[in-house]
């Protein structure tokens, strides 16, 4: 079933308003695109709204049109570090902090005047501080309670840093949605001559918190799985952590092979560089890296040397957070579009009907193979 036939066929729990964070303004364009394609309109579903600051730092949410009676969708980037704000003269960059309470702030404008209220907040607000050890905020967790108690109905969040933190809204809809499809066509697309079989490739995940996520691409690969385990030093803490001594490898060998890594996040993206360094030198063909979240929050001088010097044959990441114009101009980085998921998401739950009736990645992904055979 397509999306077309889905607006012509099912009722609508309410007419759709899309509410596009200044964050995700690119994002949530590209969906209001496609759904204005599936319904067959030339009218935006977009909602006119902002985010003004007074020059002390305060804010306001407004929305500049009726929403009475309407299905809402919030789109918001809390990650985007672009998105700047005076405060007495200084120019403010904005924090996961300063998305999130202006989020809130729009929420408080809707005035319970919405039919429901969705939000679709691809990076999950405070999801590294997911559990806590000795004495320590549970950001993530607070966080969801409390947009339950403001009255949102849904939440769509893409590659949870750990799924099991929606255990603390157990009655709010949580969709955690993995975007393997989109990654596979995209890595498809890219490189035709690959070959994802037993005896070319080879997906390892990068740590223990990834396996879950890279035995899904194995599995749908019909390909082994390998594994890193970090040796960590827990005799002392640096930026809150205990830092890492080594990466050690549990798997067959990589020789001659292709090689899969996926993560959730490229932060300073040591991690991921000291791996495809280690399997490069067990003899690893090609390593082609992964991650949802691609924040390269120390530059990208490191990944430009490794690719360079044949360390990485490409990265890919998502286009659900922030990307720098830089980042964009590499030859090594792959984007990977996951506007028209989340636009059939939108239309799945705004007809009240299951996303896999709309798309099943399943399906998806065995004629993706297929093709490729």
């Amino acid at each position: 079933m397509n999306a077309q036939d889905v607006f012509k066929s099912f009722t609508q729990a309410a007419p759709i308003g899309l509410i596009v964070m200044k964050s995700a303004e690119e994002l949530g364009n590209k969906i209001d695109w496609y759904l204005r394609q599936w319904a067959g309109t030339d009218k935006s579903f977009i909602i006119p709204s902002d985010c003004p600051r007074f020059q002390s730092g305060d804010g306001k949410g407004l929305v500049k049109e009726s929403i009475r009676g309407d299905d809402i969708y919030i789109v918001t980037d809390i990650g985007n570090y672009s998105n700047t704000y005076k405060m007495f003269g200084m120019e403010n960059h904005m924090s996961p902090d300063d998305h999130y309470m202006d989020l809130k702030r729009i929420i408080q404008a809707l005035s319970g005047k919405a039919h429901r209220i969705n939000v679709i907040m691809p990076q999950l607000y405070g999801a590294r501080q997911h559990r806590r050890a000795y004495r320590e905020s549970l950001d993530c967790a607070a966080a969801l309670q409390e947009l339950q108690s403001m009255g949102v109905a849904n939440i769509v969040t893409f590659d949870a840093h750990d799924p099991r933190v929606v255990n603390a809204v157990p009655l709010l809809g949580v969709d955690n949605v993995m975007p393997t499809y989109q990654v596979l066509k995209a890595m498809f697309r890219r490189f035709p001559d690959m070959k994802p079989s037993k005896e070319n490739f080879l997906c390892v995940s990068p740590d223990e918190g990834a396996m879950t996520r890279n035995l899904y691409y194995s599995s749908v690969l019909g390909v082994n799985l390998g594994m890193f385990y970090k040796r960590r030093d827990y005799s002392k803490l640096v930026n809150g952590r205990n830092p890492i001594v080594a990466h050690e490898y549990l798997g067959e060998s990589v020789e001659g092979r292709d090689v899969f890594i996926a993560d959730d996040m490229i932060a300073s993206g040591d991690s991921m560089l000291d791996i495809a360094y280690k399997l490069k030198a067990e003899g690893a063909r090609n390593v082609f890296c992964y991650a949802t979240y691609a924040l390269f929050t120390s530059g990208l001088a490191k990944f430009d040397e490794a690719y360079e010097k044949g360390f990485i044959k490409g990265v890919f990441g998502t286009n659900l957070t922030y990307r720098t114009p830089e980042l964009l101009t590499r030859d090594w980085f792959i984007e990977v579009d996951c506007s028209k998921y989340i636009s059939y998401i939108i239309a799945a739950l705004n007809h009240n009907m299951s996303v896999g009736k709309i798309v099943d990645p399943i399906e998806k992904i065995k004629s993706l193979l297929e093709k490729r055979k």
